[in-house]
């Protein structure tokens, strides 16, 4: 599930910048998923 999530964070961001979608709302969800994945690699 959370890879899910991560595959369409990821796809939304780079249409982000060729289409100009979303704006920091993206990137925060981005920032936030990947505290989520490293906290989940050292735990």
């Amino acid at each position: 599930m959370l890879w899910t999530i991560i595959a369409v964070l990821l796809i939304l961001w780079l249409l982000g910048f060729n289409l100009h979608i979303g704006g920091d709302l993206i990137h925060t969800l981005l920032v936030i998923v990947l505290i989520i994945v490293i906290a989940k690699l050292l735990l």
